[in-house]
This record gives structure tokens, C-alpha cells and sequence, in this order.
């Protein structure tokens, strides 16, 4: 790389969890630098979890959930002798993180719910049960790695 490398941000704990990621979780679902209402839309999904899942606490649920989405493997396009291969990589701890948060906002918000603090109750509820959008898109991914595994050779 030309550049120097990006410094990393200190990113503080949510105030009613005290959980970093839950942090970067909103921060990803903000729009337009609305924290406040990322946060709002946040507490309040994670309240209809614990209702409609009972006796469970719902940040654990969301935990699961975020668990089950993040992917382990990965395919990179790379040329090779005028070929486009898909290679299979594994995915770096963070960036499966940041991947699962981004599959689990973008399919919540693709949900035929009402509000977006029930689309995401729902789509966490989906993906803590091993289904839904954002567990298939998982799925999918790991699936191609798989198809693609005879040209893992062909490292980046």
C-alpha cells in the first residue's frame, strides 16, 4: 500500500447496554448522522425481541444473531492469465463483523414490517434462529466459496 494506514477509532460503549458493538452496530444503521434515532430504533427493536421471544434476554439474542450471520470464508475476483477466477480468502475478524452488521441493516430495512424497530426485531429473531435474508445471503456466500474451492491456489 502507498498510503499510510488508517488510525483506528476509539468508539465508546452504548449507554444502556455498555457494549461497544452495539455502538458500531448503530453507527452503521445511522442515516444522515441521526445517532440519536439509530439509537431510538435500536433499544426499541431489541424490547420487541424480549417480548416476543420471553424469559431470553434479547441482547444475548442479538449477539446470537450477529454470530450466526458473519461469514468465515469469502470469494475475491482476480485475473489470471486474462481469466476472472473467484477465489475463496477467509475473512478477517473485523471485517466479518462489519459484514454480518451490514447484511443484518440492509435486509431488516427490505422487511415488509412497519417500522424499522419491528423490521429489525424480526430479521435478529430470523437470523438468532438460523434463518432469514440475512442468513441465507451467509449461506450463499459460503456455498460459492465452496464451488470455487479448486482455485484457492491462486492466493491474493
Amino acid at each position: 500500500m502507498r498510503r499510510r494506514q488508517a488510525k483506528k477509532h476509539n468508539i465508546l460503549p452504548d449507554p444502556k447496554f455498555k457494549e461497544v458493538v452495539v455502538t458500531k452496530f448503530v453507527n452503521s444503521m445511522m442515516e444522515h448522522g441521526k445517532k440519536s434515532t439509530s439509537f431510538r430504533i435500536f433499544y426499541e427493536a431489541m424490547d420487541i425481541v424480549g417480548t416476543k421471544l420471553e424469559n431470553e434476554n434479547a441482547l444475548e439474542i442479538w449477539k446470537k444473531a450477529l454470530e450466526n450471520v458473519s461469514p468465515n470464508v469469502e470469494v475475491r475476483s482476480r485475473r489470471v492469465g486474462g481469466a476472472t477466477f473467484q477465489i475463496p480468502t477467509p475473512v478477517r475478524e473485523n471485517r466479518r463483523q462489519a459484514l454480518a452488521m451490514k447484511w443484518l441493516i440492509s435486509y431488516s430495512r427490505k422487511r415488509n414490517e412497519k417500522t424499522m424497530a419491528s423490521k429489525l426485531a424480526g430479521e435478529v429473531i430470523a437470523a438468532s434462529k438460523e434463518e432469514g435474508a440475512a442468513f441465507k445471503k451467509k449461506e450463499d456466500m459460503h456455498k460459492m466459496a465452496e464451488a470455487n474451492k479448486a482455485f484457492s491456489h491462486f492466493k491474493f
